[in-house]
């Protein structure tokens, strides 16, 4: 429908889809701009409001409980099964498959892999950061850990949500404090390509940064954690980005700066189709790999590293090559591009 050259969702949409387009537009928003606005909102609770007490002692409390996100985190089953995270999965749909004789140990902790990264790893987040879905169901016995940039865990009341959907700290010590749990049952998900990765984000390409990531090879090798390529089909899909030499210098210099990588995204505008910060309706597939085994190396080698690292990216490479034909379009013109 359009009124005065304005392009309106027409008026018989279910209000399932209008929650679903609300829930995903709320969420995508929240998780980029969420965490300053917790900021200022802490700010302006001390210095304008009479409940400045509190907040100060919110602050004190935080400051002692700042490592919590290095040592396992703390998971929400109330905060993993708020209904925002089913609308926001059933938006694109988002779903989990699993290869066919894919299993896991119950006894062991693994570490699962997942690419491409896209604008906000989707894919990651409907899957692994909510009790909906299909992961409950094919890995009942093992608990994910989300692992997500540490700035996160330092915004003043956003990161009691990120904690509570069983996020934890994207540093070294973080992921092995999960790894190297002695009952097993634990599993961290991790984007080996990082933030960086968002600025391959365009539909039908699936370019990763793998080449020069071998640091979670070798947590892998020092825990003896078997690594899990995990796919997410259609991630890309649901962004497109402003792009340009001099844009690119500018964004790498403020991802170096803060943290992050401030890629400007295309997607579905509140009005129309065209330009917004709201993701395309786009089928997403996770889809988790075969386990690949690696020995417990206390202290692997630089060759070591290597020789496992270059096993992983063929491992990826397989899998990529052998599932794009169930998931994507034009699979015989589809590549898996590791930068």
């Amino acid at each position: 429908m359009e009124i005065a050259g304005i392009k309106f969702a027409p008026l018989d949409i279910s209000l399932d889809r209008r929650l679903q387009t609300l829930a995903v537009a709320c969420g995508f928003n929240w998780f980029i701009f969420g965490g300053f606005f917790c900021l200022v909102w802490s700010v302006y609770l001390v210095l304008f409001t009479k409940y400045w007490h509190l907040t100060t002692l919110y602050f004190v409390w935080m400051w002692w409980d700042l490592n919590t996100s290095q040592t396992g985190g703390r998971s929400s089953r109330w905060v993993r099964n708020w209904v925002w995270w089913y609308y926001m999965k059933e938006y694109f749909p988002s779903r989990m498959e699993r290869l066919p004789w894919v299993e896991l140990d119950k006894k062991k902790n693994y570490l699962f892999c997942c690419f491409p990264h896209g604008m906000l790893s989707l894919g990651v987040f409907t899957n692994f950061g909510s009790d909906y879905g299909e992961y409950k169901i094919y890995f009942p016995h093992h608990t994910p850990k989300v692992v997500t940039l540490s700035q996160h865990y330092t915004m003043p009341f956003f990161r009691e949500m990120a904690l509570g959907l069983g996020g934890i700290s994207a540093e070294a010590n973080s992921i092995e404090y999960v790894l190297r749990k002695p009952e097993g049952g634990n599993v961290c998900v991790l984007m080996p390509g990082g933030a960086q990765e968002s600025y391959y984000c365009k539909p039908g390409q699936y370019q990763i940064i793998l080449k020069q990531r071998k640091g979670f090879i070798k947590l892998a090798l020092r825990n003896g954690a078997p690594l899990v390529p995990v796919l997410s089909f259609g991630e890309t899909d649901t962004f497109d980005q402003l792009e340009g030499s001099t844009l690119r210098k500018i964004q790498e210099k403020l991802r170096k700066l803060i943290g992050l990588a401030p890629a400007i995204p295309i997607g579905r505008g509140f009005f129309q189709y065209s330009f917004g910060l709201v993701p395309r309706r786009k089928r997403i597939v996770v889809v988790v790999g075969n386990p690949m085994d690696v020995p417990k190396i206390p202290e692997p080698s630089r060759e070591q590293i290597d020789e496992y690292h270059s096993q992983f990216v063929k491992h990826l490479e397989d899998m990529f090559e052998e599932q794009k034909y169930n998931y994507l379009e034009d699979p015989e013109n589809k590549k898996l591009v590791i930068l």
